[in-house]
């Protein structure tokens, strides 16, 4: 049960950092770095975190000047 929930939680995690690349390219921003962090994979239960990686100074600039 533990194995399956785990895929889950990867599965929907992989979904979720396409959708938020595709949101950030639709904005003009990239983050090239941008996955889910392989660390967490290794866990027997992994529960995947969102490596965010580094972006140039312009793309922090349109980041923070993004409408909340």
């Amino acid at each position: 049960m533990k194995a399956q929930h785990a895929a889950l939680c990867v599965e929907e995690a992989e979904v979720t950092v396409k959708e938020l690349r595709a949101a950030l390219e639709r904005a003009g921003n990239t983050l090239p770095s941008l996955r889910i962090d392989p660390a967490i994979l290794a866990r027997e239960a992994p529960c995947p975190r969102v490596g965010r990686g580094g972006c140039s100074i312009e793309v922090a600039t349109r980041l923070a000047a993004a409408p909340r």
